[in-house]
This record gives structure tokens, sequence and C-alpha cells, in this order.
């Protein structure tokens, strides 16, 4: 969800409805930790890439009324585990961690979780929290348990938000998928099975979104036509059929 693809000139142009809540402090960027802002990329962290949610708020407004804002909160960690938000036991998780990654722990004040809470009732002074979007697994790949353990951190945003389940669904992206040769497509089966665990919750299918050579990451194209399966659904939740064009 960090984003990984090369930002390209098509990107950088976006509707103001569109915004993001920057996470970090990006002096480079013009921009203050927990103030909106257009939402132009990066929308992770000062240097990052294209994400899924990127084109996930496009597609938002683009089909939403005209009254109707989207903000994205982008709390993210290349590379890391799922155990990293789970609140309760986190540090043992981020002590072992490499020194790149350590790094981009310390950027949320050594807690991603708790970063992304305080972000998100700073947002709720300003909308409502529709859903909760989730693109994780290639550090878990094969991890049985991948799916419980995303629930405690999902029950944990629910109660800590004071939101209702039934009304804030979380949305599971795919990995690269196999059709592209995803080294950590075998996680996609596990996956799947997030909607046991979690019954408010929908998995998008990467099927067809391009990659980077590694195999691991999507490119620019991947990630745009991600985001537009994220939003498709979304809609669908919010009562909005439409056909979305990738």
């Amino acid at each position: 969800m960090e984003g990984n693809a090369r930002i390209e000139p098509q990107d950088t142009t976006v509707d103001s409805r569109f915004q993001v809540m920057e996470a970090v402090d990006c002096p480079n960027l013009g921009r203050t930790k927990g103030k909106w802002y257009p939402a132009v990329p990066p929308l992770c962290r000062c240097r990052t890439g294209l994400t899924p949610s990127d084109y996930f708020g496009r597609i938002m407004v683009a089909n939403l009324p005209k009254d109707k804002k989207v903000g994205v909160i982008n709390v993210s960690v290349a590379g890391c585990k799922i155990e990293l938000f789970d609140k309760n036991n986190f540090q043992a998780y981020a002590a072992k961690a490499p020194s790149w990654m350590t790094n981009i722990i310390k950027e949320y004040s050594g807690n991603p979780y708790e970063q992304l809470v305080v972000l998100a009732k700073l947002a709720q002074k300003d909308g409502v929290i529709k859903g909760i979007l989730l693109h994780q697994g290639e550090s878990n790949t094969n991890d049985s348990i991948w799916p419980q353990k995303v629930k405690v951190i999902y029950d944990n945003l629910i109660e800590d938000l004071h939101l209702k389940a039934k009304k804030v669904p979380l949305l599971a992206g795919e990995l690269v998928n196999a059709d592209q040769g995803g080294v950590c497509a075998s996680m996609n089966l596990i996956i799947a099975k997030l909607p046991q665990k979690i019954p408010n919750s929908y998995v998008i299918s990467s099927a067809g979104c391009t990659d980077s050579r590694d195999n691991l990451h999507f490119n620019a194209e991947g990630y745009r036509k991600f985001g537009k399966r994220y939003a498709a659904k979304m809609l669908s939740i919010l009562g909005y059929n439409i056909t979305i064009s990738e």
C-alpha cells in the first residue's frame, strides 16, 4: 500500500474533491502532518510512489455526487509483516526490523498503528470513515493464520475509532497475480479466506494488473487498474452500480 511505481505525468492531475491527510511532515511537498491536501501523489510519505489509493480516490469522486469529497489516510510500511500493526504485540516485531524499516517506523512516531488512529480521529472531525483499505501480505506469504491476524487489527480499529463493523467494510487486495508471474501469488489463496473471518470484508482481484520486473510490485498501470477495482467495489457497497473502464 506504500506504493512502489514511478509517478508519471498523467498521475499528477487530480480533482480537488479528492484529498489526502498527510501522515508525516513533508517539507519537500509543502505538507504538514495531520492536514488535508489535494491528493497529488505521493500519498504515503514524502518520497513514495503510486499506490492503489491514488486511483481509488479518483474513481470515487468521479462517480459520487458533486457535493461529496473523498479523503484518504495512508499509513504504510514497505515490506513489513502484518504484525507491525498489531497494537498489543508490534514492539517485538519492530525490535527485530532491519534498519531501513526502523527508519520508516520512526517517521510514524515509532508506532504506525497508533499514528493511523490519531490521524483517523482527526479525520472524523471533518467527515465519516466509510471504509478501510488494505494491501499487504508479501512478507506473510504462506502464513495460514494471516486472516485472523488481520481480524485482530480490524477489530482494534473498529473499537478505537468507535465505528460499527457492519457499516465500515474492509477491502483487501490480492498480491501480484500468478498470471503476471507473481512471486508471492500463493498468498492470494490465503487472502481469499479473509471474508470467513471478517464478514464485512471483500477481496479485490489483481488478475491482469501488470507488475514490475521484480514480480513483486505492480507497475504504474497495474496500480491504476488495481485502484479502480477498489473503487468499483466500494461504490457498489455504497449503492452505486456503475461500470468502471480499466
